[in-house]
């Protein structure tokens, strides 16, 4: 019993220590990460370096391909570059395991202390990143030598031996014990950290080890299995070809690679077995890659085959295009994808305006209608936007993550209200048309100026959000005087043609109306530029 709670507390630190690790690099990675993304193109060896420099940097492959299923079901990423990807992170998750394999214990204690100290006595947010990467790290092998010093009993006990031994000349039994262990602990990591644990301590050879490895690599998929539930085919398809790509490597390796790479690791480290499974973890992703990467697209069929593509789900159209709540797990990843989001509804918010204008001059019932569409697509991007960025506020973000997701809720609903004077011209534009009222030449240049004024600004306001831009900041500001100036003087004149009859009271009230929706957007318009001062 005392082994067991010893076992525990170590796993659950060396999780956190993991995890805090893997936090801290994502938050000081952040730019790095999304360039590295923005390397996803057709190219499966492109994606299976994308991978594993993802995974590499947030320590874990089921977060990488939880994220992948995110991408697949928004619809970012084609099945042909998820396999790429999804290929990379098995290659990426074995930095921890070769990382944990090396005796680096006695530089925990230090890597804590100075993580304590930079994290306490610095107001840097960046340095209290570079702390929590040192605590994590600190944590991750005090938490391995808790896990060692538990299981060093069980060297004394020959029935355990025994039963390791049982395992490894029972190769179905190791991965089914594998499997098991990662789906519960949810972290292949964890599962090959306790493999090591058990072999420093002289008490699992290698024999044993290997097919339990084998089975953390078909239980790291649960994860992302799970994920895939309640999502879109598509995603479904690409948390099955991660199942299906390391069922396949498991089957190669237990018939034609067992004995190679038994005896590629005993030559490279002969009297370490730690070192030996950690290498051997290594190995099986690399060759399974190698292997299987000229296959890629027949695993790509094979899947398509057991989850075919039905005439129904060629019609589905999702409301979002870039963003999917599986993205979360990547915080920096998730608050670009929130704002390629918040460009597309932007576009159908111009497009509302747009259409609302031009309905309105041209008394065209079909252009106004358009605007009420672009007004329903407006509040469904929104609706998603708001629940995805909320979610996204609660994760652990840095302060410049923070400030961005705060300042992009703001703006979504500024992009609304802006969606929503369109709607409006619209209806005084449908009022115009079914009473069959005119408006004066002089009323439709006058209209047409302030609205691309107004159109401009809204675009020249998205520009500073996403990137801060001072002198286009200001132009906005000068650009919505401006508009109030118009607005004012265009008043005025209006008022002249009615009492010169040029115009009648009822065009005259709608006149009034458009331009008052017109100077709305140029207002909003504003606050959106100056929401990215702070982003």
């Amino acid at each position: 019993m005392q082994i067991a709670i010893s076992l525990l507390g170590g796993l659950g630190l060396f999780l956190y220590g993991m995890n805090m690790m893997g936090d801290g690099l994502q938050k000081s990675a952040g730019d790095q990460l999304k360039k590295i993304i923005g390397f996803l193109t057709s190219n499966v060896v492109m994606g299976v370096l994308v991978g594993a420099l993802v995974t590499g940097i947030i320590q874990s492959s089921s977060a990488t391909t939880v994220m992948v299923v995110g991408f697949v079901n928004a619809g970012i990423m084609s099945l042909s570059q998820a396999i790429g990807v999804i290929m990379g992170a098995n290659i990426g998750t074995t930095v921890t395991a070769q990382l944990v394999s090396f005796k680096l214990e006695d530089i925990a204690p230090i890597a804590l202390g100075i993580g304590i100290i930079i994290y306490l006595a610095s107001k840097k947010q960046k340095h209290k990143q570079y702390a929590e990467i040192l605590l994590g790290f600190g944590m991750l092998f005090t938490g391995m030598e808790f896990m060692k010093e538990a299981v060093s009993p069980l060297a004394e006990l020959p029935q355990f031996r025994n039963a390791l031994i049982f395992v490894g000349s029972h190769p179905l039994l190791g991965i089914l014990a594998g499997f098991l262990i990662t789906g519960i602990v949810q972290s292949s990591s964890a599962s090959m950290g306790m493999l090591i644990a058990l072999a420093s301590q002289g008490i699992l050879p290698l024999s044993a080890a290997l097919p339990i490895l084998y089975g953390d690599n078909i239980g790291t998929c649960v994860t992302s299995l799970i994920s895939s539930l309640g999502a879109s085919k598509n995603a479904k398809r690409a948390a099955t070809m991660h199942l299906t790509f390391n069922v396949i490597g498991t089957i190669l390796f237990i018939f034609i690679f067992t004995v190679p790479i038994s005896i590629v690791v005993t030559r490279l480290d002969p009297n370490n077995v730690a070192r030996q499974i950690a290498n051997a973890h290594t190995l099986f992703n690399v060759v399974n890659v190698i292997v299987l990467l000229p296959f890629s697209k027949y695993i790509v069929k094979l899947v398509l085959k057991l989850i075919p593509v039905t005439e129904d789900e060629t019609r589905e159209t999702s409301d979002v295009k870039y963003i999917d709540d599986r993205m979360i797990e990547t915080p920096s990843i998730a608050v670009g994808n929130a704002f390629l989001e918040i460009k597309e509804m932007a576009k159908y918010a111009t497009n509302s305006v747009q259409y609302a204008i031009d309905g309105t001059l041209n008394y065209s019932e079909e252009e106004v209608n358009k605007t009420f569409e672009m007004e329903k697509k407006v509040n469904q991007i929104q609706r998603h936007l708001l629940a995805f960025l909320v979610k996204l506020s609660k994760e652990p973000l840095n302060d410049d993550e923070r400030n961005k997701v705060t300042n992009l809720i703001y703006a979504v609903n500024d992009i609304e209200r802006i969606s929503d004077h369109g709607e409006n011209i619209a209806e005084l534009g449908r009022d115009l048309i079914k009473e069959k009222l005119t408006l004066s030449e002089h009323a439709k240049d006058e209209i047409r100026e302030i609205s691309n004024l107004a159109i401009n600004n809204f675009q020249d306001s998205m520009k500073c959000l996403e990137e801060v831009n001072l002198e286009l900041r200001k132009k906005v500001h000068e650009n919505e005087r401006q508009v109030d100036l118009l607005e004012l003087g265009y008043r005025n004149h209006h008022l002249q043609r009615l009492n010169e009859g040029k115009c009648t009271v009822d065009s005259g009230v709608i006149y009034f109306d458009v331009l008052n929706n017109l100077e709305r957007v140029s207002d909003h318009s504003k606050n959106i530029a100056d929401y990215s001062y702070d982003v």
